[in-house]
This record gives structure tokens, C-alpha cells and sequence, in this order.
């Protein structure tokens, strides 16, 4: 009953949403990935804000759901019947009368089974559509056939562009660019690219850590070099490359529509990065905390540990782990591959889940870490109480897990100043804190 009444919701939100795009005609930039769809939205909400009226998808609204609320203008319900009712009628009044609205929406676009980026197709169309990261088993595999169909869906995206549109690439995904010249739209457009490494139009350049006096992560300091110029940009409050490479898309998509980039830049300064991506957070003890809670996927574990492993710090280097969802039959091979390579140096291996269990195996066999440095729990309480009797003074934990496994939970018990739990932490809200 649930399931056919959510049917009906969801089909009444998108007929809302395309009357909604038909009376306003926002610009629309697209953006889709298997790594890095959240904090790049989030850099291209800011790099938009100073020139035009933005909205953005909330939190991780990439769903069939949530790209009619973000279009509507209105917030997951969970399962409020009231709740419901209302943002339904608060569709129906922007389409029956005049309102103001945003010049452009900036939204995440996901796929979660077979057929999903073609319905979406069906009724959105974009401006600019943005490729982040592929990587080679991306996250909801386990509903396809296989991780070049979770590509292949997700490449779809590119069909949505309107003539004369604008397509971003990560250059540094030798998939996305592979799979965007066999798949890209035959409308007219221009290609734009990023990169941290090769050829692009905006390239990253001299990628530094920022540290404290006590030797601790802070943030990052870069330079994008972009038709002959160079631009500096720092980051506070983050650390890694999906950090970099979220202002490069946002840097390209700026250059795209002929935007003033020293004011894009400037914006990155005291951007409110998204919770739980790589964030550092100050923890107990004078600790700091990686806190990339949010999700987890080989691809994205695999770059937070070689980050990780890049950052000095004084104290122990502590790693906590939680099982990687929704990978069907490549689960197991896909945990031992991250045991085989985990940094040498850890001091601590906290492993939460059943599936975990096999990256300390496998770290184990393959000699990276001593048997007596791993710790295999069943949860996010046991290993908040473990931990919060281990991290001491100058100490770098990583937090990493899927989300159903929670381990945001293990990051709040962690950090000095809780009550910043609300702005920092991702799945703060009531529905989530009731699970």
C-alpha cells in the first residue's frame, strides 16, 4: 500500500515539476557521477550565487523523488500524509499563480536501478550537464547487470541537453571521457574539461595542506590555471580531491557562461562544505577527524585512504571502516581490495559490518597491518566506545562508511564541539535519528 501510494505522490510531484519548468523556464545544470556529485553541486551553487537567483538540491536530493522537490521548492516528507498533501499544494500555487523564481537550479542527478536516467529524461532538460567520476564499481551496482550498465545509465544524462548547451568532463576519468564519446548528445554544444593532472581547459595546480600549530590538518590550498591565468583558491574545513575537483567543475561551468572567475573563486573561501565529505573536524583530545561518513564505494574509500596516508600528523593514524553497500557480487572482492591496499603506518583498524571484516582479513594476509591493530564490531556503538578511549592528543582519525551503517554516530561521539553535530554531520534529521 505504501509503495503504490508513494506511486501516486511521485507521479503527481513530476506533472507538478514539468508544468513548473514550462511556466518559469529556469536553466538547469545537471550533474551525475558515481564520486563527488554532492560537493560539486554544492561548488556550483556558489559559483552561480553572486550573478543569478540559484537553488540547488538539498542534502542528496537526486532521487525520482527529489528532483520534483527540488523544482517545487520543497523538502522530503518521509511519511507525513499531511506533509504530503501540502507540498503538493504548495506545487499547485506556483503553478496557478505568478511567484518568483530561481534563474537557475543546480541538480544532482542519481540512478539507482536499470531505466531511471531515462525517465528522468523523458520530462528534464538541461543547460549544462557535469560527468564527475565514474570509477570502475560504482555504488548501486548490485541493481545492475554490471558496472558499465550503472555507466551506461548514468551517460544518458548527456541526452537531456538542450541545443547549444554546455557538457563538463572530468578529464582525469578516462571512463567518463570514453563513455561521453561513444554516448554524448548529437545536439550542438561546446565541451568544456577539468583536470588535476593531464590537458583540460581549468587544470589544478600546486595542491597543498594547510596545517595548525599542532601539526593537524585545517584545510588545502591550490591554484586553477585557466585560459593563461592562474587563480588561487583555499578551501577551509576540507581535505582530498574531491575538494579540488568540485571548484574545478565549478570553475568550468563558470567559464562555460562567460562568468567573472576571480568572484567565483573568492566564494570558495567560506563555502559551508557538504556534511560528512571530507570534512575535518576538530575531535576531543586535540584530534582531528576526517569525517567522509556520508557513502562509501571503492572508488571513493580507495581516494579518502590515499589521502589519508598523504596527511602528517603527530599523534597515531587511525582508520575506521564500514561495510560497502549495494555492490551484489562484487561485495567481497571489493573489501579485499581495499585491505590489500591500505596504507602502511596505520596504528588502528576499526572495522564495523560483516563485510568490513574482510579488508581487515585481507590487510592481514597481505601484510599492511599486524593482527593485534584490528578490531572487528558489529556497530557504530561499540566502536564509539572503543574509539572515544584511543584517540589522544595529535591523532588522525578517518571515518568512512556506507550510510546505512551510520558511522556518523561514531563522529559525533568523536568530536570536541557537538553541537555543531546539526551543521556538519550528514542524516541529523528526526526521521534518521529515530532509526
Amino acid at each position: 500500500m505504501k509503495s503504490f501510494l508513494k506511486g501516486i505522490v511521485v507521479s503527481i510531484l513530476i506533472f507538478e515539476a514539468k508544468l513548473i519548468l514550462k511556466k518559469y523556464k529556469p536553466k538547469i545544470v545537471a550533474i551525475t557521477g558515481s564520486v563527488g556529485k554532492t560537493s560539486t553541486k554544492d561548488a556550483i551553487f556558489e559559483a552561480l550565487s553572486p550573478f543569478y537567483h540559484v537553488r540547488k538540491s538539498e542534502k542528496s536530493y537526486n532521487s525520482e523523488i527529489g528532483l520534483p522537490l527540488t523544482i517545487i521548492g520543497a523538502t522530503n516528507q518521509w511519511g507525513s500524509f499531511v506533509g504530503w498533501i501540502g507540498v503538493i499544494f504548495h506545487g499547485l500555487g506556483l503553478i496557478l499563480k505568478k511567484h518568483k523564481y530561481p534563474k537557475w537550479l543546480v541538480l544532482e542527478v542519481g540512478v539507482g536501478k536499470p531505466g531511471d536516467m531515462k525517465k528522468t529524461g523523458m520530462w528534464l532538460k538541461s543547460d549544462v550537464v557535469v560527468f564527475t567520476h565514474f570509477g570502475t564499481t560504482p555504488v548501486h551496482v548490485e541493481f545492475f547487470p554490471s558496472p558499465e550498465h550503472v555507466r551506461r545509465e548514468k551517460i544518458l544524462l548527456a541526452q537531456t541537453l538542450k541545443e547549444g548547451g554546455a557538457i563538463i568532463l572530468n578529464n582525469d576519468d578516462p571512463l567518463v571521457a570514453d563513455l561521453a564519446n561513444k554516448h554524448i548528445t548529437k545536439v550542438a554544444h561546446k565541451t568544456y574539461s577539468y583536470s588535476l593532472s593531464g590537458e583540460a581547459t581549468v587544470k589544478a595546480e600546486n595542491y597543498t595542506v594547510v596545517y595548525n600549530d599542532k601539526r593537524l590538518p585545517t584545510g588545502i590550498n591550490f591554484k586553477v590555471s585557466i585560459n593563461g591565468n592562474s587563480i588561487p583558491v583555499f578551501i577551509d574545513g576540507g581535505i582530498g580531491i574531491t575538494h579540488i575537483t568540485s571548484p574545478l567543475a565549478a570553475l568550468c561551468t563558470g567559464y562555460a557562461l562567460d562568468l567573472d572567475l576571480i568572484t567565483i573563486s573568492k566564494q570558495f573561501e567560506a563555502m559551508d562544505l557538504s556534511p560528512s565529505r571530507m570534512r575535518l573536524i576538530e575531535g576531543k583530545n586535540d584530534s582531528m577527524i576526517i569525517d567522509d561518513t556520508y557513502n562509501s564505494s571503492p572508488v571513493a574509500l580507495q581516494a579518502a585512504l590515499d589521502v589519508f596516508a598523504s596527511v602528517e600528523n603527530k599523534g597515531k593514524k587511525i582508520v575506521v571502516l564500514g561495510d560497502m553497500l549495494e555492490l551484489g557480487k562484487f561485495t567481497t572482492v571489493e573489501h579485499e581490495k581495499i585491505g590489500e591496499s591500505l596504507p602502511k603506518g596505520v596504528d588502528a583498524l576499526v572495522l564495523v559490518g560483516k563485510r568490513a571484516m574482510n579488508i581487515g582479513t585481507s590487510a592481514v594476509k597481505k601484510r599492511r597491518i599486524a593482527q593485534k591493530k584490528v578490531f572487528f564490531l558489529d556497530n557504530a556503538y561499540s566502536a564509539k566506545d572503543l574509539l572515544e578511549e584511543r584517540v589522544g592528543e595529535g591523532d588522525l582519525v578517518l571515518v568512512k562508511g556506507s550510510q546505512g551503517v551510520r558511522l556518523e554516530k561514531v563522529v559525533e561521539a568523536l568530536m570536541k564541539d557537538q553541537n555543531l553535530a546539526p551543521r556538519v554531520l550528514c542524516r541529523q534529521e528526526e526521521e534518521w535519528k529515530r532509526r
